[in-house]
């Protein structure tokens, strides 16, 4: 347990266990160059949107993009070009765009290259489902407390 004031992506990065092929998924709050290259170098993979101020260059295309299941991108090798976001990741990464059904726009960032697009945007919505149901918890149900861990 932490107070209020640290971040979440400390705690996580302290208390996370890396394990090899699994998949991590987590949002903008937990964008930190250093332990998405502590992931990707212990064999395991990360799924996050990248951030909108995010300096990088496409330095290729992965696959075309399958726009009837909702990717809208070329599905992009990226690259960082930012000095600083250099030295804490060099590889490449992958970028995906993705439009839902009610026609919001998302840009994915994984180090997977293996996936399809969609399947990588759908471990995001999964994501995204779990955060709804906590949000409906704290809503709709009478907690006097609540323990728990993220």
């Amino acid at each position: 347990m932490t107070n209020g004031k640290m971040a979440d992506v400390k705690t996580a990065k302290k208390n996370i266990k890396i394990v090899p092929d699994s998949i991590y998924t987590f949002d903008k709050g937990y964008y930190d160059l250093n332990w998405f290259r502590q992931i990707d170098e212990a064999g395991a993979f990360f799924v996050t949107r990248i951030k909108n101020n995010a300096r990088f260059e496409v330095a290729g295309q992965h696959r075309p993009a399958l726009p009837k299941k909702g990717v809208i991108s070329d599905d992009e090798r990226i690259e960082y070009t930012g000095p600083a976001s250099v030295k804490k990741y060099p590889g490449k990464l992958r970028l995906i765009e993705f439009m839902d059904d009610e026609g919001k726009t998302y840009q994915f960032l994984t180090n997977n290259f293996k996936l399809a697009a969609s399947s990588i945007a759908e471990i995001y919505r999964q994501r995204w489902q779990i955060e709804l149901f906590f949000k409906w918890i704290k809503q709709n149900l009478k907690i006097k407390s609540f323990l728990g861990t993220s």
